[in-house]
């Protein structure tokens, strides 16, 4: 016997409704989306946080008591310094957002590939299209949570309940560009070119490679293929997600706003600190988001397998 074979369930790469009534399809891939949302989010934000420390370091903070080496350096002195919950900062705005926001991404990239599908079998383009429009939507519900969980995260003192924080960015910039909507277009424009690369390259690539009759390796192939589209993501929108950070984070200097745009912020970075400030946080955005791309996409996908099988 080959020990290739076509996989039974594809819902990422063939719509789910050819199979089962639309509004099931809608409601497994909101369960789906949402319960591998959960693991994700518990065990990869560690990482998170010590991405956004890193992203938030300046030349002002090349020496001292507040400045991280590196990634390992940054987990010894964060745990030695504000104790083991400090790695969990922000996981409230997250666990409020990340289940709906996610399905907003997962269920718009599902109806949205046949308006980007010319021929009878969606192309590479169609993939990346529609993975490209559902993370640029998903910026909507997620910008203001994204603020609240950066301006957790950079707090180094003391833990800061969300509700106070969003209370705060609130009163002080209010609902709009200038509060709960900061840096939103350059969030967009982060998850438009992430998820251009994360979609399109791991359904194209995993059409492109056979799949195994071996569980196990079969696993492994869809580990290895999502790994390598969030990582792929990552290289490419590494420095607008310095930028989102820097704008959505705490200024240098109190009351003086030197991160506002997008262009303006990454020129800032690039002429203050250099080529290499652009990519600050890489190392650890992409040992969160390699592996959590594949929790969330093989999640996803026998997730809505299990959904089919037992309660179509």
């Amino acid at each position: 016997m080959s020990k290739f074979k076509q996989p039974d369930v594809e819902p990422l790469n063939e719509p789910l409704s050819r199979k089962i009534p639309h509004f099931k399809t809608v409601a497994f891939q909101i369960i789906a989306s949402g319960s591998s949302s959960i693991v994700e989010v518990f065990l990869m934000l560690p990482l998170d946080v010590v991405k956004t420390r890193l992203q938030l370091q300046s030349n002002a903070l090349t020496k001292g008591p507040n400045h991280y080496r590196g990634v390992l350096h940054a987990f010894a002195k964060i745990y030695r310094q504000e104790g083991v919950n400090a790695f969990w900062r922000g996981v409230g705005p997250l666990l409020v957002s990340d289940t709906p926001k996610r399905a907003i991404k997962f269920v718009s990239f599902e109806q949205s590939k046949p308006y980007f599908q010319s021929g009878s079998v969606p192309a590479p383009v169609t993939y990346a299209l529609a993975g490209g429009l559902a993370g640029t939507l998903e910026v909507l519900l997620q910008n203001p949570f994204e603020v609240v969980k950066v301006t957790q995260q950079a707090n180094r003192k003391k833990k800061l309940h969300p509700m106070r924080v969003a209370r705060n960015i609130i009163n002080e910039g209010g609902y709009g560009f200038n509060g709960l909507y900061k840096g939103v277009t350059t969030t967009m424009a982060r998850n438009f070119i992430f998820h251009i690369l994360y979609f399109g390259f791991f359904c194209s690539v995993r059409e492109a490679t056979p799949a195994y009759n071996n569980s196990v390796m079969e696993f492994l192939r869809n580990f290895t293929i999502a790994y390598s589209a969030g990582s792929l993501g990552c290289l490419f929108s590494i420095p607008l997600d310095v930028a989102k950070t820097r704008i959505q984070g705490p200024q240098p200097v109190p009351g003086e706003i030197k991160y506002a745009r997008t262009y303006g912020t990454l020129m800032t970075v690039y002429k203050e600190e250099g080529a290499h400030a652009l990519y600050k946080g890489l190392l650890p955005q992409v040992m969160r988001v390699g592996p959590g791309g594949a929790i969330l996409l093989l999640g996803y996908e026998y997730v809505t397998e299990i959904l089919v099988k037992y309660y179509n």
